[in-house]
């Protein structure tokens, strides 16, 4: 089953989309999105189960004799029990806690799986996994920056309204609930992406043999950017929101991004 980087990379894609969708419902509960992420935790588990049982009539028995296969074993049952959790007991947020634990053990399990298979495949996958954690950390990067600056354009917004200057310049800007709900999306967006990214970022640096620390200052500078815009979430979604206050965290953060992208980069030993 997985015997081929590309579809090693399809359902990696897959599960990827369903934590997104997972952590959008998270955030506001949406009845479509969960559906759309439970389908495609449906699809990832029946890939699982199909491989399960082909190992299981290959071998007899249940694939856990090793370490590796217990890892695919184990990312399986959460899969499993993510799903009746789902559609029975309806706990979503320990659905998407669980998914993003399974989906880190399922990167280890297929990294192991294709080491094993041959040297070539091994490096094939982890270069373009590396290619993938660059991508989606960048991406995430350019979701923050457009919520900063639709947060910038609000305070603007926000500005000439309460002082009535620059009339002729605010049906350009568009109205202060569209700015502030964009930005918010923006930022969420731009979450999920980046703890994806880390998450193979440190299974690539653990399982390709290059030399891993956790305390780069790059690491460490992208960990606490993550730490930072959930705790941004949080604050933006809270009873006591104040959308003045809420703008100023979010400049800390992008302050944040920018030393952490073009100055932590400078002083780590194996980013750029």
């Amino acid at each position: 089953m997985f015997e081929t980087v590309r579809f090693i990379e399809i359902v990696l894609l897959i599960y990827g989309l369903s934590l997104i969708g997972y952590f959008l419902d998270f955030l506001q509960h949406n009845q479509r999105v969960n559906q759309f992420a439970f389908w495609l935790l449906g699809i990832v588990w029946a890939i699982q189960s199909i491989y399960l049982l082909d190992s299981l009539f290959q071998a007899q028995s249940l694939p856990i004799a090793n370490l590796r296969d217990g890892l695919f074993f184990y990312s399986w049952i959460l899969v499993t029990f993510s799903l009746v959790i789902n559609r029975l007991f309806k706990i979503h947020f320990i659905v998407l806690f669980t998914n993003v634990f399974s989906f880190f053990i399922l990167l280890l399990y297929m990294f192991s799986h294709a080491e094993q298979q041959s040297v070539r495949m091994s490096v094939q996958l982890a270069n373009e996994i590396l290619i993938i954690h660059i991508a989606l950390s960048i991406m995430s990067y350019g979701f923050f920056t457009i919520g900063f600056l639709l947060s910038m354009m609000h305070g603007l917004q926000y500005y000439f309204l309460k002082h009535k200057t620059g009339l002729r310049w605010m049906w350009r800007f568009g109205d202060l609930h569209r700015l502030d709900q964009l930005s918010f999306w923006a930022n969420a967006l731009g979450i999920p992406l980046l703890m994806i990214g880390l998450m193979l970022g440190v299974v690539w640096a653990y399982t390709s043999g290059a030399e891993f620390y956790w305390f780069d200052m790059k690491t460490i500078g992208s960990f606490v950017l993550l730490g930072v815009y959930i705790i941004y979430l949080f604050v933006r979604m809270g009873w006591r929101y104040e959308k003045q206050k809420t703008s100023y965290f979010q400049l800390l953060a992008f302050l944040l991004l920018l030393i952490n992208f073009f100055l932590f980069g400078v002083f780590s030993d194996f980013h750029f």
